[in-house]
């Protein structure tokens, strides 16, 4: 043991990781009160191999280490950006060894195994199949594409989707309140709707909303506490320029314009908005959300409002004639009137 433990405080998102399904938040269509996930999880038979596909920070490398201490196994966790074969090889020889002496089984979590190629995914097959290793891999790419056949009929792939506001707000609030793992005895004060906009600026991430909520922590540290409650514009100065999540070549491309389509199709207007907003935020182009205006007219409100796919097409030539910023006006009335 050192004199002095030099060793870096771990980030707020990692000190906060629950430890219990209790303790998880969102991702109720898998972990609510009765889904087969929850069950299985619970039951501590977890024999069978997952991948947990979703977008950054909601919730697969905790949900791996729930996974691991449920069942009592070895969680061995790397990653598949800095690992190869040679690492693997070495866990399946400490995996034989662990099973030998004691018994204990081991979860294996690979983050982003869509990295790993054919014969790298292929070295996992054997030990998969013999159940040496129980295999709880993590991506934000599509596994159907990404991952090898042979491997993908051995998993159970789990959709993960972004954190709902109510949610984060809720997991910035623990955060803030817990004095042991949080920022509970750093004497931060925010105003009521800070925490709101917070889980906003998140966009589905709890490591993103979570890493804010230090920043402005760490921002505060030498502020006079007679100033009051930090207000939204002096947490967002702290925060310094919004940097969107958003690939336009990648998954969560398709990511946002899902949840675009869906809050359109769910009525829930600020929540299309919000989402189209953020699209054009993040640079994408204004006629891909025209177009799906059009098909959405179409698709979705048909001839229930004929007059929908009129005002879709008038945007739609309305955004080719402006171009940005001014687009962005008719494309937020046709959304409006869908919505």
């Amino acid at each position: 043991m050192e004199l002095f433990d030099r060793s870096p405080p771990a980030p707020l998102a990692d000190r906060m990781r629950p430890a219990t399904l209790d303790g998880f938040v969102g991702q109720e269509q898998l972990l609510g009160e009765g889904r087969p996930l929850r069950r299985y999880i619970e039951s501590g038979a977890l024999s069978s191999s997952m991948l947990f596909w979703g977008p950054p920070g909601t919730g697969k490398t905790t949900l791996a280490r729930i996974c691991a201490g449920v069942v009592a196994a070895e969680f061995v966790a790397f990653s598949a950006v800095t690992a190869g074969v040679k690492e693997v090889r070495a866990i399946v020889a400490a995996a034989r060894e662990r099973l030998a002496l004691n018994g204990k089984r081991t979860l294996l979590f690979v983050d982003e195994i869509h990295r790993f190629n054919k014969a790298q995914q292929d070295a996992f097959l054997p030990h998969v199949e013999s159940g040496l290793l129980t295999l709880v891999g993590a991506t934000t790419e599509n596994p159907s594409f990404q991952v090898i056949p042979a491997l993908l009929s051995r998993c159970a792939v789990l959709v993960l989707h972004p954190l709902l506001p109510p949610d984060l707000e809720r997991i910035l609030r623990r955060a803030l309140e817990d004095g042991e793992r949080g920022l509970g005895d750093h004497g931060l004060v925010l105003e009521d709707d800070v925490l709101a906009r917070l889980a906003m600026f998140a966009g589905g991430d709890a490591r993103k909303g979570l890493g804010a909520l230090e920043r402005v922590a760490l921002a505060s540290a030498d502020r006079d506490p007679d100033e009051g409650p930090i207000g939204a514009e002096e947490a967002a100065g702290m925060l310094g320029a919004d940097s969107l999540l958003y690939d336009r070549a990648g998954e969560e491309h398709y990511n946002v314009i899902s949840a675009f389509i869906k809050s359109v199709r769910g009525s829930d207007v600020d929540a299309a908005l919000y989402w189209m907003a953020r699209m054009l935020e993040a640079g994408e182009d204004p006629m891909f959300v025209a177009r799906r205006l059009v098909v959405l007219a179409s698709e979705d409100v048909g001839n229930a409002d004929p007059r929908a796919l009129q005002i879709a097409l008038a945007a739609k030539d309305a955004v080719h004639f402006l171009g940005l910023p001014e687009a962005r006006f008719p494309l937020s009335q046709a959304t409006i009137y869908l919505a």
